[in-house]
C-alpha cells in the first residue's frame, strides 16, 4: 500500500500542543534518552515547542497528509543565534540549523523525516547560507544514519553534553 503524500509547511498556533505531545512521545520511547524523570526541562521544551517560534527565524515545520495528520515536524532555525544548544553552534555564522526531528512512529520508514529534512535544507540554500548544522545522540542512530546518507559530516567541535547525555554535531556544506 502506497502511504499518502505529505506537504510540509508552518505549523499553525493550534496544532502547537500536538505536535508537542508527539514530539515528547517520540523522544520518550527511544532507548538510551533520557526519560522526563532525569531531564523534566527538556521534556517541557519538547511539549511546549510551539514557543520557540517566537525567535527570530525560528519556524515550527510540520509534514501533514492530506488529511491533516501531522506525521512529523522538525523545528528549523534560520539563525544559530537561536539554535539554543549546548557547545559552540550558536556562535556559527552563515548557517542554519535544524532540532528537534520528530516522526510519529506508526508511520516511520516512508521518508517523512527526510522530507522534513530536505525543507530545511531548501530553506538554507535560499538564504544563500553555508552550512546546515545538527545534534543528534547514540540513541537516535536511525536519524543518524539518515542524515549521513544525505551528505552531513561530523563536525566534532559541535559536540557537548547535555546533562550526562552526549550529543554530537554534524554539518552539512551548502556552499
Amino acid at each position: 500500500m502506497k502511504p499518502p503524500p505529505y506537504t510540509v509547511r508552518n505549523a499553525t498556533p493550534n496544532e502547537f500542543e500536538t505536535i508537542g505531545k508527539l514530539m515528547v512521545k517520540v523522544y520518550s520511547q527511544l532507548d538510551g534518552f533520557p526519560k522526563e524523570s532525569e531531564q523534566p526541562q527538556y521534556y517541557q521544551m519538547l511539549a511546549s515547542v510551539g514557543t520557540l517560534t517566537t525567535k527570530p527565524e525560528t519556524e515550527l515545520l510540520v509534514a501533514v497528509s492530506e488529511k491533516g495528520h501531522i506525521a512529523g515536524a522538525v523545528v528549523y532555525f534560520g539563525d544559530m543565534k537561536h539554535y539554543g544548544s549546548g557547545g559552540t553552534a550558536t556562535q556559527e555564522l552563515h548557517s542554519a540549523g535544524f532540532r528537534l526531528l520528530a516522526v510519529d512512529p506508526i508511520i516511520r520508514s516512508q521518508g517523512i523525516g527526510k522530507l522534513l529534512v530536505n525543507e530545511c535544507i531548501r530553506k538554507a540554500r535560499d538564504k544563500n547560507l553555508s552550512q546546515l548544522i545538527i545534534h543528534t545522540t547514540m540513541a537516535m542512530l536511525t536519524a543518524w544514519k539518515m542524515y549521513e546518507a544525505m551528505g552531513f559530516k561530523r563536525s566534532e567541535e559541535l559536540d557537548f553534553k547535555q546533562g550526562d547525555l552526549p550529543v554530537f554535531g554534524f554539518r552539512l556544506k551548502l556552499a
